[in-house]
């Protein structure tokens, strides 16, 4: 067993962000992740944040475009709160040292360069390079590694919630992935910051996720009782690489499409304003792919994103301003300034998820979740630049108040009464009750799951102790 305050469950940028601020305002802390500290969609993030910082912007045009591009099904009050957020958010990731291109060069006193994202009014995309979520995660890996009161837990995924006689959350069962074994923590408020659900892969569709993103958060929220909203809603973002089929699913990011690059069909045809919302934008590729029109090589189907045009028409932008774009050319074994990108649609992002409040609290008392894990904000689509500030924004309040409860009374009973309440409800429904979940990993990972029965019972002491 262990103790803390405040168990984090999620390694990426929503979690990092929640773990920093409920420990700078005094909380003890553990961060379990399943993979290693970062490992999460936070570093595929390339094309940059959104914040209204221009002078021919605001924070109003900031929540109007985001409710027209979620079809005005989000939470106005969560988005209004994001929004109103996106200043500080910037001035806050600028304090713990992240880089942003600048207009110019000077390194002091310099204006954020400003580009405009797909489906919005006014430039206000912030970025660093074509590789903002990695920068950004860069500063925040430091920031947790260098605080004393987060203790981070690498390859430990969380496998149930806990409750407590009042079904409230009470803590997690963590396993272990390198010495096999479980480790029950109670905690006075758990925050689950666990990702998507691409690596499921809906459709059948290839995915730009990380391997962890199985959705196993949702599972664990649903099953303790959270309820959820647009469960059925997911982006597809529109240009995923289609050829070579090992690489089927990567990204393209919207960077390239910010900077003028073309989609054009089987026909040379351009056939969608690339600046449209990426629902707008995948729509016409499934289109022009489904009636004929596209690109067919080697069995993958797709258009082209022409980035030689792009090349020609700005030199040099491939080589200073896309310098990610280039590394991934490289590993599809082409020259992006010669032969352009066949592209697909790619399974990208869940935009429904866990009902929260504008702390990230859900119905379920001790329990909050935030990014992408959460429902409410983006509606039924969700804007380029608003997952970044999305995460750090109700990160940082679900941190706040979370540190809420930071030495209160632990619940006097905590176990898995919810679960067996739920086989329950099952059976009274006549469902399967064979099913396993939550699930850590896609099926073709191939890991071996199962428990180390050749552990000793000293070694497994020993182990729990160390972590603890």
């Amino acid at each position: 067993m262990a103790t803390t305050d405040v168990l984090v469950v999620g390694g990426g940028g929503a979690g990092c962000a929640a773990a920093l601020t409920a420990a700078r305002q005094g909380a003890k802390l553990i961060l379990a992740t399943k993979l290693r500290l970062g490992d999460s969609n936070t570093v595929m993030a390339e094309g940059g944040i959104q914040a209204a910082v221009g002078a021919d912007d605001s924070p109003q045009l900031h929540f109007e475009d985001t409710l027209r591009a979620g079809h005005f099904c989000a939470d106005p009050d969560l988005v209004a709160q994001m929004v109103m957020d996106g200043p500080d958010v910037i001035r806050w990731l600028i304090q713990l040292g992240m880089m942003f291109d600048l207009e110019d060069d000077r390194p002091l006193g310099g204006k954020l360069l400003r580009k405009k994202p797909g489906g919005a009014s006014a430039a206000r995309i912030h970025s660093y390079r074509d590789y903002t979520g990695l920068e950004m995660m860069r500063v925040l890996r430091e920031a947790v590694d260098l605080d004393p009161g987060i203790s981070v837990w690498n390859r430990c995924p969380t496998v149930e919630l806990l409750s407590d006689e009042r079904g409230q959350c009470a803590g997690a069962v963590v396993y272990n992935l390198e010495w096999r074994s479980f480790v029950m923590v109670r905690a006075r408020s758990v925050i689950l910051a666990t990702g998507g659900a691409g690596r499921l892969h809906l459709n059948r569709f290839p995915t730009s996720n990380h391997y962890g993103a199985t959705a196993d958060g949702l599972v664990l929220a649903y099953r303790i009782g959270a309820r959820l909203r647009e469960l059925d809603s997911f982006q597809y973002h529109p240009t995923g690489i289609a050829y070579p089929p090992h690489l089927a699913g990567g990204l393209i990011p919207e960077a390239a499409r910010s900077a003028g690059a073309k989609l054009v069909n089987g026909k040379g045809e351009r056939f969608v304003d690339e600046l449209k919302a990426r629902d707008v934008v995948a729509s016409a590729i499934l289109r022009e792919c489904g009636e004929g029109r596209g690109i067919e090589r080697d069995g993958q189907v797709g258009v082209f994103l022409d980035t030689p045009a792009l090349e020609r028409d700005n030199p040099g932008i491939l080589e200073k301003r896309l310098v990610t774009l280039r590394h991934l050319a490289h590993k599809c074994g082409h020259d992006p300034a010669k032969e352009p990108f066949l592209v697909y649609p790619t399974l990208h992002y869940q935009n429904g998820g866990v009902a929260i409040d504008k702390h990230g609290a859900t119905n379920v008392a001790g329990l909050l979740c935030v990014g992408e894990l959460s429902g409410g904000i983006h509606g039924r689509n969700r804007l380029m630049g608003n997952a970044l500030l999305d995460i750090l924004s109700m990160g940082r309040r679900a941190g706040a108040k979370a540190a809420e409860f930071a030495g209160s009374v632990l619940s006097g009973r905590a176990g898995i009464g919810h679960v067996h309440a739920w086989q329950r409800e099952l059976t009274m429904a006549g469902l399967r009750l064979d099913s396993r979940a939550p699930q850590l990993f896609p099926d073709y990972a191939h890991f071996d799951l199962g428990a180390d029965a050749s552990m000793r019972p000293a070694q497994r002491a020993r182990h729990v102790a160390g972590i603890r």
